[in-house]
């Protein structure tokens, strides 16, 4: 478990120095028509968008390792089930992959619309 913590918190140390500050960066209107670029002006939109990424992808990570774990313990108790259980593990695995891709559409949705 205490692994599973640090590297959660890898992650969202990667989400904070990498998706943040990349995103902070916008054009901004210059009077004489060149295009200049300004920072800090929406690096809350971007370090959220980083964050909700970054958390959806973790928990679909944890889930889907929960999935396997609970798969192979089931299968190695009654093997005799073996292709229901494996069935019933792809798609709740699906389900999840689902809700990581909504989860990361949405976060870039806010990045690029929250400007």
């Amino acid at each position: 478990m205490r692994k599973l913590v640090e590297v959660a918190l890898v992650a969202l140390v990667i989400c904070f120095v990498t998706v943040g500050p990349a995103a902070a960066w916008q054009e901004a209107a210059a009077p004489a028509g060149e295009k200049t670029v300004t920072s800090g002006t929406s690096f809350g939109v971007g370090l959220g968008a980083g964050l909700g990424a970054g958390l959806s992808v973790i928990g679909t990570g944890l889930g889907i390792g929960l999935i396997a774990s609970k798969t192979v313990e089931s299968v190695a108790r009654q093997p005799e089930v073996a292709g229901t259980v494996q069935g019933l593990m792809l798609i709740s695995a699906a389900l999840i992959e689902g809700l990581a891709l909504f989860g990361v559409v949405v976060s870039f949705l806010v990045m690029i619309l929250g400007k």
